[in-house]
């Protein structure tokens, strides 16, 4: 008799989902389906409301990124209203976008992915979890939890918040960075990159190595991949060109204002989220784990793939050696562990260098703000992806239309592959226990959604 397993909810990931595998009469995957309850309402929500205080408002999309909403949100109400921002204010977004995304890839590799590293995927699931880790190895837990908490505070510093900040605001931002500040931040950035090298080597060296039969197996997917790249082709977090690249390698490059004419938002009957996909590609849309069409990926591993480079020493290093082993573009859905702790170094690189500017101190923050009609597209790649805000506004500077894209929901399409593939591998005339079930979420925690 055909039956239905539902893993409810999906653990360990930033966010809430739920997967439902229907097997057929002879017990094997008939279909898959994931469930994200990714709808917020913001969109509409914010319709009337005055340009500038959406930027305080969106951050509550996600208390993960938030400063990703927040700073995306701020440079499409820049644009709605023609302003420029200051040299200072650029750079001091710049960032505090990036060390966000630093402390934020701490938290995924040792509290939300090492569980199925270290304990193992198979361990009871009462230990294989954060506190299971921390009892194998309670010196490297607390540096970890450290290493995590000093960057939050550095972010607390600079934007009065850590979590849900206002410290963008229209035209630029709040207030300047002190010099014994740049030099104190300096200081303890150069401790957490070590941090950040150490975590990256030892992955490389007492984790990874123990799962490369699963990374070569584990919901293994082929697609094209989307990030941002600055003028030079390297790796960019805060603003650059969007390059959209195909599986066999190719791409093209365009304009974020121009999205629409690349990216399409498809509806599918089991999701509250919309499914993105190339537009460009004229494939169409099929998020089928046989028959996809027009499916890229964002998040970490797109990143590299699309990035010719990585401007800083450490992490192109390291980019250098990953693409030895797995080429380019790589496809394995678990080397997004991989790439992200590449990334991790490289956030930590790139907030040095912002550092040591002496020109982040400046005291010219904002620039002079009249309200407007006209429309903007703000875009910053967040931790889970390309993150995009497009707003309208009307002529007293409200809002009159908005769209957004969330980093994860590039990666609807192909998490939806993804468990569909691990679960057809794994699950064979209906033998099925929690060792197999976890290996199935292993597939979705990879995109950290």
């Amino acid at each position: 008799m055909s039956q239905v397993i539902n893993i409810a909810p999906i653990t360990r990931i930033e966010g809430h989902g739920s997967i439902a595998i229907h097997l057929d009469d002879a017990g094997n995957v008939k279909e898959t389906k994931v469930h994200f309850m990714s709808l917020r309402g913001f969109e509409k929500f914010i319709e009337g409301k005055p340009a500038e205080e959406v930027p305080r408002i969106v951050n509550r999309i996600c208390g993960i990124c938030p400063w990703h909403h927040h700073l995306a949100s701020n440079k499409a109400v820049d644009l709605c209203f023609g302003v420029t921002i200051p040299p200072a204010a650029k750079k001091l977004r710049e960032f505090v976008q990036t060390v966000s995304h630093a402390e934020d890839k701490l938290l995924n590799f040792y509290f939300l992915a090492a569980p199925d590293f270290v304990m193992g995927p198979d361990a009871d699931y009462a230990v294989r979890n954060v506190i299971g880790v921390a009892k194998a190895n309670p010196e490297l837990a607390t540096k970890a939890v450290q290493a995590r908490y000093l960057t939050k505070m550095i972010l607390e510093q600079v934007g009065g918040k850590a979590i849900h900040p206002h410290a963008g605001v229209t035209g630029g931002f709040c207030r300047p960075m002190l010099e014994e500040e740049r030099q104190d931040f300096k200081s303890k950035l150069t401790q957490l990159l070590d941090f950040a090298s150490f975590t990256l080597e030892f992955a490389k060296t007492q984790v990874f190595p123990n799962y490369l039969d699963a990374v070569e197996s584990l919901g293994v997917i082929k697609t094209g991949f989307l990030g941002t790249v600055d003028d030079e082709g390297q790796l960019a977090f805060y603003e650059g060109k969007i390059r959209l690249m195909k599986p066999d390698g190719s791409f093209v490059e365009f304009d974020i204002q121009d999205y629409t004419e690349y990216i399409g938002e498809a509806v599918v009957p089991f999701s509250y989220g919309k499914f993105p996909y190339a537009r460009s590609w004229d494939e169409g849309f099929s998020a089928d784990y046989e028959n996809p069409k027009g499916i890229y990926r964002a998040n970490c591993l797109a990143r590299i793939n699309v990035a010719d480079k990585i401007g800083t020493p450490r992490a192109q290093a390291e980019l250098e050696e990953f693409r030895e082993k797995f080429g380019r573009p790589a496809q394995a859905t678990l080397l997004y562990h991989w790439a992200r702790l590449i990334e991790d170094v490289y956030a930590y690189e790139h907030a040095i260098e912002l550092l040591d500017d002496p020109d982040i101190c400046g005291t010219n923050i904002r620039a002079k703000v009249e309200p407007k009609a006209g429309r903007g597209v703000g875009c910053v790649e967040a931790p889970r992806g390309t993150l995009i805000h497009d707003y309208s506004t009307d002529d007293n500077g409200l809002i009159s239309r908005a769209n957004l894209i969330v980093g994860t929901t590039h990666n609807l399409g192909p998490i939806h592959m993804s468990v569909n593939q691990a679960a057809r591998t794994l699950i064979k005339g209906g033998v099925v226990n929690e060792g197999i079930l976890n290996r199935v979420e292993m597939a979705v925690r990879a995109y950290d959604p």
